[in-house]
């Protein structure tokens, strides 16, 4: 399943709902293998060492379900303003759990929408975990553990 305006359509719609007046916040939607959507926030919290990336709680309940993301976005309220955020250098880690098919939000200003979608591995095409196993491609899942 490909990352769609319906994943960012349902991302925003968190963000509204659980933030409506915060001039900034940030939330995330994931789409799994068999097309559900999965949405989660960040932890507000005083100590910002505390604190989790959005998308964080859609990746651990999908792993929990034991299925395979096939798509990640996340958006952000800043000023008003909502745009997309690609994912964190922690949070293409925990992507790359699913390999590095795949695809991300990500900013685009010359795309009509404002964001594309792009193939995990095109944000990290020097993937060090590639080390581990013959140099060019991404460590399975089962090489993940």
């Amino acid at each position: 399943m490909t990352l769609d305006q319906r994943l960012i359509d349902v991302a925003t719609e968190l963000l509204d709902r659980r933030w409506p007046l915060a001039d900034f916040a940030v939330a995330a939607a994931v789409r799994l293998d068999d097309g559900e959507i999965l949405t989660s926030v960040g932890l507000d919290n005083i100590n910002a060492g505390a604190g989790l990336c959005a998308e964080t709680g859609a990746l651990c309940q999908a792993y929990t379900l034991d299925r395979r993301v096939t798509a990640s976005a996340c958006v952000c309220r800043n000023d008003g303003a909502v745009g997309i955020l690609a994912p964190c250098g922690i949070c293409q880690e925990r992507l790359a759990l699913w390999g590095p098919d795949v695809q991300v939000a990500v900013a685009d200003r010359a795309a009509p929408s404002g964001w594309s979608a792009r193939a995990l591995a095109e944000l990290n095409p020097f993937y060090w975990a590639t080390h581990f196993t013959d140099g060019t491609t991404w460590p399975s899942a089962a090489e993940h553990t």
